[in-house]
């Protein structure tokens, strides 16, 4: 008989948190038990897994006794707090926040970009930011087919990727905007900084603090990532990576228009379509013709990495444009963490 295995989700009344839930029902991962773990305020509620109620749970180290996977998206803190504690008592935890990314000793995972980072684990493996997670995915079939050279992202990226609070802020300052009343604005274009700006018929080119280079936080995050997933090392000179990040008036789905150039110059448009055709976990959807082409709306609530209009840049030879879309809360977030889950069951990481 094939193992069972108990396993804790520590958020798990946030949105990712409740996605991470259904994505957990509809895996191959047999579970035996689930916890559901969340803060003091929250403990007492019921939650539906596979028909039956389950009782979220204030969240304690104690809580990850017994527990064989822990699925955590309860932000850094929560993360560097419990996490170790959960590796303590013999889990392994697939961590969706940033505390964890950078850290040298913990894999950075895609499934479908380095699946073999996970062999090497020490108890936790780190979930990418959800904007690089879906760059990665249709960037790494021309990376192994061309080789990479370099990536310049412009990203449009949804209200939900700021947390629940974020999106019914901008779905109020959208209603008050057509209600002709004075739009507020408390949490974008980040919680913890000295101005607030409102999403709603807006653009925000700042997502995360600033940095004294001049780059956010998240184009940072980004440019390093990218690295560490594709060739196992932050500050690899090559791909060459640089972004800008702009928080766009959409709910969930992040758009991204990517320029890569390959080093390999003979490639062409139709040899990019066919990878991404048959690349695992994309969508090619490029129809011209019949106006064919990824959004956010058509994204929503699916696993897959959307692409389209792709084109070759005919200034500059084994240089191409592309779009992306996914959503950030599903291949984003909680897909992504469960697809890494269902990786080290197949892979016989978890004891």
């Amino acid at each position: 008989m094939s193992k069972e295995y108990t396993v804790a989700i520590l958020g798990a009344t946030g949105a990712v948190g409740n996605r991470m839930i259904k994505q957990l029902e509809q895996s191959s991962i047999p579970v035996k038990e689930l916890h559901l773990l969340a803060s003091a305020r929250s403990a007492g509620k019921t939650l539906t897994f596979r028909g039956q109620e389950v009782e979220v749970e204030e969240t304690t180290p104690d809580s990850f006794e017994g527990v064989d996977l822990v699925l955590s998206s309860a932000g850094g803190s929560t993360s560097k707090k419990f996490l170790p504690e959960a590796v303590k008592r013999g889990a392994v935890c697939v961590d969706n926040t940033s505390a964890y990314r950078m850290d040298p000793d913990v894999p950075l995972v895609v499934p479908e970009v380095n699946p073999e980072a996970l062999d090497n684990h020490h108890g936790i493996i780190a979930n990418p930011n959800c904007s690089t997670i879906q760059m990665v995915v249709a960037l790494e079939p021309m990376r192994q087919a061309f080789g990479l050279k370099q990536v310049i992202v412009s990203t449009y990226q949804a209200a939900s990727g700021a947390g629940q609070s974020a999106l019914s802020e901008f779905y109020q300052q959208a209603q008050d905007y057509l209600a002709g009343k004075e739009m507020t604005a408390e949490i974008l274009p980040t919680k913890g900084d000295k101005r607030h700006y409102p999403l709603a018929f807006n653009l925000l080119p700042q997502i995360d603090v600033l940095e004294d280079s001049g780059y956010s936080h998240e184009e940072w995050k980004m440019i390093h990532e990218t690295k560490k997933i594709m060739v196992g090392d932050m500050d690899a000179a090559e791909p060459k990576v640089t972004a800008t990040c702009v928080r766009v008036p959409v709910g969930i789905s992040h758009g991204e228009s990517v320029y890569f150039e390959v080093e390999d110059q003979s490639a062409t448009a139709d040899q990019i379509k066919e990878l991404l055709q048959n690349a695992p976990g994309v969508v090619l959807q490029d129809d011209l013709a019949n106006q064919v082409y990824p959004q956010p709306l058509t994204a929503e609530g699916k696993r897959d990495v959307f692409v389209g209009r792709v084109r070759p840049d005919y200034e500059n030879k084994g240089a191409f444009n592309i779009w992306i879309v996914a959503d950030n809360l599903l291949k984003g977030a909680a897909w992504n963490a469960v697809q890494n889950a269902e990786c080290l069951v197949e892979r016989g990481l978890i004891q």
